[in-house]
């Protein structure tokens, strides 16, 4: 089902309406319809990183929100689509146990780096990545999700259009998540604490499954610097995380409409029902943007700026405001347009890929 990509990456590139932290790709067909990507920078480095592949026969999404910086989601994005690959072609096709086994391989390679180069950089042991991914494969859709990223559909229900949740937020900010973790380590009485505001692990990290965060799932790895640095000093005798992704499959449906595939940066200032009603409303064309700046908009609020305020601001000052945002909208249609004009590809991959840094980018434009 899923070949190699032998194409080189397509890059569209768009745009922020001279906000230099803005990347988006308007509107780009495919077998079953349009979709639509749009990502902005808060990061000194952008810690997002997300991928489109496109088929006659599949479809992928991938959504990778790294933390203590960019190396674990950049690793993803070159490695778990190719083990995704490798991995249904073995066993036949697509299913639950291939996702889990290519979330499991991407896993074990970032671990392999990691143990390449510890001793001169430490701190990659700190270094993590939420990750979402979506593939539709003959009219099934499969949802693996590492972390607080969200997938949305949004379903024509009798005469409206409901936002239904597709992944699970593995962050201890949700009390059903608090309870799993504190049951896989009863005898640690602190295993999650109320620190800095949220609910932490260790009082360190919100999410509870990642790809990376190695220090926190090998003891050898754990120094006592590196929890020093977070005011938690004592060192793990087993690991507190996870890359044990949730999966769903589900069969799709006439009535739904489309998909949002999109970093915790979107859910933080909209809610699913919000995201949904903005696309309902809106024209399909830039939608994704869209979304992300309706969250900006929203962020500005909170700290009494408007958005034409916020965007003057610096990478990583920004970064106060509002993370690290990546949003991907997936209309499904079914649209024979789409389908005739994919149809001389030959189970090749179209491919997109968000920029790896977007003010880099924009600067090397403003040069040309």
């Amino acid at each position: 089902m899923l070949e190699f990509c032998r194409r080189p990456l397509e890059m569209c590139f768009g745009g922020g309406g001279n906000d230099e932290l803005l990347w988006h790709m308007e509107l780009k067909p495919y077998t079953l319809g349009d979709y639509s990507i749009a990502v902005v920078q808060a990061n000194s480095s952008l810690e997002d990183q997300s991928q489109v592949f496109t088929s006659p026969s599949a479809t992928y999404i991938g959504v990778y929100d790294g933390h203590g910086g960019p190396e674990a989601s950049r690793f993803i994005t070159n490695h778990l689509f190719a083990f995704l690959q490798k991995f249904s072609s073995e066993e036949g096709g697509l299913s639950e146990h291939v996702m889990k086994k290519a979330f499991a391989a991407t896993e074990e390679e970032f671990l392999n780096s990691v143990k390449q180069s510890w001793t001169t950089r430490p701190q990659i042991a700190s270094v993590g990545s939420c990750c979402l991914v979506g593939v539709i494969s003959e009219n099934v859709l499969y949802v693996a999700n590492l972390g607080d990223s969200r997938a949305v559909l949004g379903r024509q229900e009798n005469c409206s259009v409901v936002a239904e949740r597709l992944s699970t937020d593995h962050n201890v900010a949700e009390e059903e998540v608090r309870k799993e973790v504190m049951a896989l380590h009863p005898d640690d009485a602190h295993i999650v604490v109320y620190t800095r505001g949220v609910w932490r692990i260790k009082g360190i990290i919100q999410v509870s499954r990642s790809i990376g965060d190695v220090y926190l799932k090998k003891p050898e790895f754990n120094r006592d610097p590196l929890f020093q640095q977070f005011g938690y000093p004592v060192p793990l005798k087993r690991g507190v995380i996870t890359a044990e992704p949730s999966i769903l499959t589900r069969k799709l449906k006439p009535e739904d409409m489309f998909l949002i595939f999109a970093s915790d940066g979107l859910w933080e200032h909209l809610t699913d029902e919000a995201a949904v009603d903005i696309i309902v409303r809106s024209p399909r064309t830039g939608i994704a943007k869209r979304l992300v700046r309706a969250a900006l908009e929203e962020a500005g609020k909170k700290k009494e700026m408007s958005y034409e305020d916020l965007k003057r601001i610096e990478k990583g000052v920004r970064r106060h405001f509002h993370d690290d945002i990546t949003v991907i909208v997936i209309y499904l249609d079914h649209s024979q347009d789409s389908v005739s004009s994919m149809s001389n590809r030959h189970g090749v991959y179209n491919c997109t890929n968000a920029p790896v840094d977007i003010f880099s980018l924009n600067a090397d434009e403003d040069d040309l």
